[in-house]
């Protein structure tokens, strides 16, 4: 029996001022295409979180940004491979744009329920909309 694939990926945790959160929307040519998630990605073999994450949120949103305290660690079981995901607590220095992701759009927290999210991404966002 092989063991299952498993992806370490990062995620930032982004508010701005009227407490909305980021959310970045995957391209059509992407797996789980069109669907919403806080930004983010994997992390490369040797690569440290925190640096994956500067790397990743400068590459799809064009930012750079300062990388907080872990919110929350996230596991989900994709029918495909098992997912971690570290959520970071983030500050962007630079304004977002969609570069590598089809669109950027700042959500209310109660209205996160509303949104396309990934599955791995549902928990945390109704938490989010609990604790307001």
């Amino acid at each position: 029996m092989n063991p299952r694939d498993r992806k370490l990926v990062v995620a930032a945790l982004v508010r701005d001022l009227e407490d909305r959160v980021l959310l970045s929307q995957r391209r059509a040519d992407q797996a789980m295409a069109q669907k919403w998630e806080l930004p983010g990605g994997k992390v490369e073999p040797g690569e440290a979180p925190v640096a994956a994450l500067e790397r990743e949120i400068q590459e799809e949103l064009g930012a750079r940004c300062r990388v907080g305290a872990i919110y929350e660690v996230v596991f989900h079981a994709y029918p495909e491979f098992d997912l971690v995901m570290l959520v970071y607590v983030c500050e962007l220095i630079d304004p977002p744009r969609a570069v590598q992701v089809a669109a950027v759009d700042w959500v209310a927290l109660d209205r996160l329920h509303q949104v396309d999210l990934l599955p791995a991404d549902r928990p945390l966002a109704e938490r989010l909309n609990r604790s307001q």
